[in-house]
């Protein structure tokens, strides 16, 4: 396909139909880089019914910058499309560029939700996992606003706060989203935290979470109850290796005393001649490592 034609449009005839705040920092950057080498992509533009102004598809940022260092033209590759197909389009590239603010994602997913388009669509259409977008969409749907918030303030991740609106009970959201900011719970510990919580209302032991002495649960009893759940995994780790210790050496020592003919024929006189599967298994094993040597 050859390259879309550009051409010369004045910056005054473009309206902007989905405009964003921008972060100043990065503005900045975008007028200085213009400033010194010049616009390196055109905007993309759709040229209205009267011929003579335009609705902004692509390119806020560029039109922003080249309006503050005084320009009145801008390149542009024009379109003549609806203005409903122009508005999408625009959503779509703002959720597929590489640098873009939570609140901005949060923003145009939230548009396309809107406009009828489904999570499968909306991640075909930008190159996000369907998992992610699903993610989000939930988020809006179900996380308590205070989450959304958080995301704004920059107190917590948009990731995190996905994981956390997976907790369909605003109550949850919040002892889970107070434990990640006060930083007593992140990562790994505050999804297991969830899955505790989760687990122990779907058990039916009560219809809010509560910490082991019954009273509502507090950030610190969710931490103490995440680290008796660890304590408690890590004994069993700690009795499946002792005991895997010694049935290695009970096989050892059994495949031993079978080499021997007398033993064997002792316990064929017995009745004692079959082993448990576990055992027997475990000493062809060994007795093939070694054969193998």
């Amino acid at each position: 396909m050859p390259p879309l034609a550009t051409e010369l449009v004045p910056i005054a005839r473009i309206k902007i139909p989905n405009p964003r705040s921008r972060n100043q920092h990065v503005f900045q950057e975008i007028v200085d880089s213009i400033a010194k080498v010049g616009l390196k992509r055109p905007v993309t533009v759709s040229r209205r019914a009267n011929g003579r102004t335009f609705d902004l598809v692509c390119g806020q940022g560029r039109i922003e910058a080249l309006r503050a260092l005084g320009q009145t033209l801008i390149p542009a590759i024009v379109l003549d499309a609806p203005v409903s197909d122009c508005m999408v389009k625009s959503l779509v590239e703002n959720v597929a560029r590489r640098r873009h603010s939570h609140m901005e994602l949060l923003a145009d997913i939230a548009a396309l939700k809107l406009r009828g388009y489904d999570v499968q669509q909306i991640a075909t259409k930008t190159g996000l996992s369907a998992e992610y977008v699903g993610g989000i969409a939930r988020l809006l749907e179900n996380g308590e606003q205070r989450l959304v918030n958080g995301v704004e303030r920059g107190t917590i991740p948009l990731t995190v706060a996905v994981d956390i609106a997976a907790a369909k009970r605003s109550d949850v959201q919040a002892i889970l989203q107070n434990a990640y900011e006060s930083g007593a719970l992140r990562g790994r510990k505050l999804i297991a935290a969830k899955r505790l919580v989760e687990s122990r209302l779907r058990k039916g032991k009560s219809s809010t979470p509560t910490s082991r002495g019954g009273e509502k649960m507090t950030v610190a009893g969710l931490v103490r109850t995440y680290e008796r759940d660890a304590e408690r995994k890590r004994h069993l780790i700690r009795e499946v290796h002792n005991s895997d210790e010694q049935l290695a050496v009970l096989a050892h020592i059994l495949k031993t005393l079978l080499a021997d003919p007398g033993f064997v024929a002792v316990l064929n006189s017995e009745g004692l001649s079959s082993l448990p599967s576990c055992l027997a298994a475990r000493i062809k094993a060994e007795v093939d490592a070694y054969a193998n040597q």
